[in-house]
């Protein structure tokens, strides 16, 4: 279990670390983008990511 976590959570990282490595300009221009959202978009994010990402584990898995 706990091995499966610190993967999932190392492979996150490696996900993420690849934008900023590759394009640091577009992910700045991004970031300001997501600043000047409302919280209600940034919610309704977060929330279409976690739903999506739990039925992707549950077809995985």
């Amino acid at each position: 279990m706990w091995s499966d976590l610190l993967a999932a959570i190392a492979l996150v990282l490696v996900i993420e670390g690849i934008i900023p490595f590759i394009n640091p300009s577009s992910l700045r221009r991004a970031l300001i983008m997501i600043a000047q959202m409302n919280d209600n978009t940034l919610r309704f994010t977060g929330l279409t990511s976690m739903i999506l990402g739990i039925l992707l584990l549950n077809l995985i898995r």
